[in-house]
């Protein structure tokens, strides 16, 4: 008897349905981690996410860091992905491991971070019913993330994964959750390998500038008298930085970065004016404000930058503005030539137009624009009492570390407060991707964690967390996390008893009210460190602060705290206070 071609179909697929493996949910979902490339997860277990940290046991390829707070796994992942630039992972159960992780989420998506939160759910029958550890994932970090999925079946799962790193890192990067519920980790499915491609019809970001634009940015850049190049951190996350190194050398223009953008141009050159904004230097936001024409790349003009609009907006220029995000384009100053793409392609096409065009910028405008930036620069503006020998001055900490490091290859990551503003200060980044901190969301507590992410990827370099005694203690659970994982940082804890920006403000707009920004009762943080398993310093002599550094970078298989005691009256010069422009500069004590 004849064996027709319809049996023939119907047995080949019967056979490759009998060779598909069928795999739970939990199984597919480390697969698709595994083909994402993923090194390291940060986490922490809980009933709803079970069955996936079985299946992570199940496999050798991905290490699982057990941290101890759910906040500290999204930081330490986030830490990662700053470093690196690729997608950091985090694990976390549901309901208050969820709730716990918001901070760090809402923390990646302010800076941008490339990031996938997998969060466990109860079960899918369950949802809606207030179960126990039950909360509205979707709902709770909708205006924190790029995207999230509710993953409701287990043949979904690969290609929710795929979309996810997909949407994280490509276009503007940011966070992406993925909630998975507990049955769908436990369902399995025929598993037909994970997706070598994507497909989103909603979702196709643009990379490639538009040409015509390009053309009129190159001739207004070239026309301009009084140039400018302001850079964010789009130039670090659209890993552009030896391109804006070749234009802003090609151009010979100045040159700043924002807090975010640090290590973009090499901070020891001459075309760098420093960082601008609320606590930059006055050439930078002078030449922000007295420029004819302004190229901004990858920065979002944001209030900490340009201070009051309205005061920015009273000197004529022209603004170029190159952003992958079509939205941060225009929504707080008016944009001349706006230009939509990926910041290397688009500066790629504007080196090889001037390389190929006979025009060059006016060198006679050029060098009088220049005379005026040196005129402002006369004025040392980060000047301090260098010769003070009875207390320690938190800048002097950092210029130190500065002169002892910079020709290591280290990480340098920081808190929130005023240490994080002397360290933007003071220690001269000349690589990108070195400086590690929170700038959208302001976030304590995040140093640490940052710091044991990036000495996990990068265990060869340094990693120094700038901190404060106020902001270590949000996470300072995440020692023990150092220790178990051998992830040895060097904390350098700028401790002046005080919350110090707060009180910074205290002192300057509250009249001296310091409500509830002293600090009582500081643990002893050598014997703490010690507690811990580490290696305590406390260091309360100026002549000390050197050799205590020394002593610290040489230790290389030990974590090491250490506790300056630092000038409690000291605070962050130059300042811009909150409605005033970025020329409206307070500058500190006249006689330094």
């Amino acid at each position: 008897m004849e064996i027709t071609k319809a049996e023939i179909s119907s047995a080949a697929a019967a056979q490759n349905a009998s060779n598909t493996p069928e795999l739970m949910g939990s199984e597919i979902l480390v697969k698709s981690l595994q083909a994402e490339g993923v090194q390291y997860i940060w986490g922490y277990p809980g009933g709803a996410v079970l069955y996936i940290y079985d299946a992570i046991y199940k496999q050798d390829t991905i290490q699982h860091v057990l941290v101890r707070h759910e906040q500290a796994a999204v930081h330490a992942a986030d830490g990662f992905a700053r470093a690196t630039g690729e997608v950091g992972v985090a694990l976390v159960t549901s309901g208050p491991g969820l709730t716990n992780a918001v901070t760090g989420i809402a923390t990646a998506y302010s800076d941008s971070i490339p990031m996938v939160i997998i969060s466990g759910q109860v079960a899918t029958a369950a949802i809606g019913s207030d179960a126990f550890q039950e909360c509205d994932t979707v709902g709770i970090t909708r205006p924190i993330v790029k995207h999230n999925f509710l993953v409701k079946d287990v043949r979904d799962m690969a290609d929710i994964m795929k979309k996810a790193f997909h949407i994280a890192r490509t276009g503007r990067p940011g966070p992406v959750v993925v909630d998975v519920p507990k049955d769908v980790s436990f369902n399995k499915t025929a598993y037909h390998g994970y997706p070598e491609s994507v497909a989103m019809r909603s979702y196709n970001p643009v990379r490639k500038g538009h040409g015509g634009q390009i053309r009129k940015a190159l001739q207004l850049l070239l026309n301009a008298k009084r140039p400018y190049i302001y850079t964010g951190g789009g130039v670090l996350l659209g890993n552009a930085c030896n391109e804006l190194r070749t234009l802003v050398d090609m151009l010979g223009y100045p040159v700043t970065n924002t807090l975010m953008g640090l290590g973009a141009y090499p901070a020891t050159d001459k075309k760098f004016l420093g960082m601008l904004g609320m606590h930059g230097t006055v050439e930078a936001n002078y030449a922000m404000q007295h420029c004819d024409v302004l190229l901004a790349v990858g920065a979002r003009f944001d209030d900490r930058v340009i201070g009051n609009p309205k005061h920015f907006a009273s000197v004529e220029r022209k603004i170029i503005h190159i952003d992958i995000d079509p939205s941060s384009i225009a929504k707080r100053v008016k944009v001349d030539v706006p230009i939509v793409g990926d910041v290397k392609d688009v500066l790629t096409e504007l080196i090889t137009m001037i390389k190929e065009g006979q025009q060059r910028p006016d060198a006679q405008a050029l060098g009088a624009w220049w005379d005026t930036i040196e005129g402002w620069r006369v004025k040392d503006c980060l000047a301090y009492d260098r010769a003070n020998t009875e207390v320690i001055k938190p800048q002097a900490v950092v210029e130190t570390l500065w002169n002892m490091t910079k020709d290591d290859d280290c990480y340098i990551t920081s808190d929130v407060g005023q240490h994080q503003m002397f360290a933007a200060q003071f220690y001269k980044f000349n690589e990108p991707r070195r400086w590690i901190n929170s700038g959208g969301l302001g976030t304590m507590g995040v140093g640490l964690p940052y710091a044991m992410g990036i000495k996990l990827a990068k265990p060869q370099a340094d990693c120094w967390c700038i901190t404060g005694e106020g902001s270590i203690q949000m996470n300072i659970q995440e020692l023990s996390t150092c220790q178990q994982y051998g992830t040895h940082v060097k904390v350098i804890s700028l401790n002046n008893r005080y919350l110090g920006m707060v009180r910074q403000w205290q002192e300057l707009i509250y009249q001296g009210r310091y409500s509830h920004s002293y600090m009582d009762a500081l643990p002893n943080f050598v014997k703490l460190a010690e507690a811990y398993g580490h290696v305590g310093m406390l260091i309360e002599r100026p002549e000390d602060v050197e050799p205590a550094l020394r002593e610290a970078r040489a230790i290389k298989d030990r974590t090491v705290f250490m506790d300056f005691r630092t000038d409690p009256t000291e605070n962050v010069w130059p300042m811009v206070e909150a409605g005033k422009g970025i020329t409206e500069m307070l500058l500190g004590s006249e006689e330094l």
